[in-house]
C-alpha cells in the first residue's frame, strides 16, 4: 500500500520553547552609551531626580556627555541622603552591590562607584525601541517591564532550530545594532525555566535549557531561583531542610501541602519538577498607569509648597503622557503619600467622564489630595489613573453610569491655594 502524498501527512507538532528576555543591567546600559568614558568603571544609577548637571559644577556648557572627565563624576564617597539604587553596573555588583540597596551602605561596599542621576523617560525610550525589534521578528511577546519581555519562539521561522539559538542569536544582535544595548536571552519549554535560563550566561549570553536537563541544570540550584519563592518562603524552606529546588522535587506533594498550603504547596511541586503551562500573553491591558517619586528630603506642604507643587504637576503632566502614547484613559484619579515615619495614605476622586488630559488630571488629583491630612512631612508622593479603557471606544465616550450620590465635579479653575 502506497504511502500518502506529502500533503496529506498530518504536520509535526512543533516543540513548544519559549524565550525570557533580559536586558543587561538596563538603566546603567543606557547611561554608558552617554558616557562611555565610564566603560568598565563601577558605577551606580539612582539617588533621586537631580540632573547630572547639578552635581557636577565647574564646566562649559557646551561640554560633550563623552567629554566630561571621569574625575568631574560624583562619587559614593561623597553622597549623603536616603536615595536607593536602580541599578549599577557589573563592576559596581562584583562589590555586593544590587538594585533596592540604599546608597550610603553601597558606599560602604565600594566608595569609589561614581554616581548618575535616573532618568526614566531616557530608558522608557530605550524600552519602546528593544522592544519594537522583538515584535518585528517574534510578534508573540509579552512585556514583562521596562527591560524583560517573554517570547514565544513555537512557530516563529527559526525558532526551533538549534533549541531555539538562531532565533535568540538574530534578536540579540538586532537589538545591539539598533541601540549598542545587550541583553541575555534563556531559551526552554515554558517561561519558569526560560526565566531561570536567561540569568546563567550574563551579559549578553543565550542559554537553551532542554527539558530532559531538568536534573542537571535546575535541580542544583537553589529554591530562591525560582519566580514566587521569596525571602520567608525561602526562611521557612530552610528550616525544613529545603535549600535547593531539587529538595523540593524529592518531597511528596501531599507533604508540601500540608506545610504551605495547598495551593502554594501544590505550586512547589509543579515548579520543582518544571512544569508550567502559561501562555505568552500578547494583549494584558492595564487597569493603572501612575508616576511616584521619592524626594531626597523630607518635604512639608507648607513650607516646601512650591516645590512640591511643582513635583505635583510633573507628575500629572507625565501620566498624561503615559496614557496619551499608549492610547488609554481614566476617570479614576488617585494620590499616594508615604509620609516621614513610612505610614501611607490613598485617595481617589472618580470623574463622570475618561480623561488623558493633563490639567483635569492634576485638578482632579488636587481634590483627592484635600481628604489626606498634609500636616507632616513626606517622603513619597504619587498619582495615579485607572478604570482604564482605550481611548476612542465606545465604553470611553459614553458617559458613566452612576448610583448613588455623586461626588463632586473637577473644579473649571486652579486647585485651592491651600494645596500645594
Amino acid at each position: 500500500m502506497s504511502s500518502p502524498p506529502p500533503a496529506a501527512r498530518q504536520k509535526a507538532t512543533p516543540i513548544r520553547r519559549i524565550a525570557h528576555l533580559d536586558m543587561d543591567a538596563f538603566f546603567a546600559s543606557v547611561e554608558l552609551l552617554r558616557y562611555p568614558q565610564l566603560k568598565g568603571l563601577p558605577v551606580v544609577v539612582g539617588g533621586g531626580r537631580r540632573r547630572l548637571e547639578e552635581l557636577i559644577g565647574g564646566l562649559p556648557p557646551d561640554t560633550p556627555l563623552d567629554r566630561i572627565p571621569v574625575s568631574a563624576f560624583p562619587r559614593l564617597a561623597d553622597y549623603t541622603g536616603r536615595g536607593v539604587i536602580t541599578t549599577a553596573t557589573y563592576p559596581a555588583r562584583q562589590f555586593g552591590i544590587g538594585s533596592a540597596m540604599g546608597m550610603m551602605k553601597a558606599a560602604k561596599l565600594c566608595p569609589q562607584a561614581l554616581m548618575l542621576p535616573t532618568d526614566f523617560d531616557e530608558y522608557r525610550r530605550y524600552s519602546r525601541a528593544f522592544k519594537k525589534i522583538v515584535t518585528d521578528i517574534a510578534p508573540l511577546m509579552q512585556d514583562r517591564g521596562v527591560d524583560e519581555v517573554y517570547i514565544d519562539f513555537t512557530e516563529v521561522p527559526g525558532g526551533q532550530r538549534e533549541g531555539g539559538r538562531v532565533l535568540a542569536r538574530l534578536i540579540q544582535k538586532s537589538i545591539f545594532d539598533a541601540t549598542g544595548l545587550t541583553c541575555s536571552i534563556g531559551v526552554a519549554p515554558n517561561k519558569l525555566l526560560a526565566k531561570m535560563a536567561s540569568e546563567f550566561d550574563k551579559p549578553n549570553g543565550i542559554t537553551v535549557l532542554y527539558a530532559h536537563e531538568l536534573a542537571e541544570r535546575i535541580w542544583p540550584l537553589p529554591v530562591s531561583k525560582v519566580n514566587g519563592i521569596g525571602p520567608k518562603a525561602e526562611a521557612k524552606m530552610a528550616g525544613l531542610g529545603l535549600h535547593t529546588i531539587g529538595d523540593l522535587a524529592k518531597c511528596e506533594p501531599a507533604w508540601l501541602v500540608q506545610r504551605f498550603g495547598k495551593a502554594y504547596g501544590a505550586w512547589l511541586h509543579e515548579v520543582a519538577w518544571g512544569r508550567d503551562d502559561r501562555p505568552v500573553e500578547t494583549e494584558s491591558e492595564p487597569v493603572s498607569m501612575s508616576r511616584e517619586t521619592t524626594f531626597e528630603r523630607d518635604l512639608h506642604a507648607v513650607r516646601d509648597k512650591a516645590e512640591l507643587g511643582a513635583i505635583f504637576t510633573h507628575l500629572c503632566e507625565k501620566v498624561a503622557e503615559d496614557l496619551q502614547r499608549k492610547g488609554y484613559v481614566g476617570r479614576t484619579i488617585g494620590v499616594k503619600l508615604r509620609y516621614a515615619d513610612f505610614r501611607i495614605a490613598t485617595r481617589d476622586q472618580s470623574l463622570e467622564f475618561y480623561t488623558a488630559d493633563a490639567k483635569l488630571i492634576r485638578r482632579t488629583a488636587g481634590l483627592a489630595l484635600k481628604r489626606v491630612p498634609l500636616d507632616r512631612p513626606l517622603r513619597l508622593l504619587g498619582v495615579r489613573v485607572g478604570a482604564l479603557v482605550k481611548a476612542g471606544s465606545a465604553e470611553a465616550q459614553a458617559p458613566v453610569r452612576r448610583s448613588g450620590s455623586r461626588p463632586p465635579a473637577a473644579p473649571a479653575g486652579p486647585v485651592t491655594a491651600s494645596l500645594f
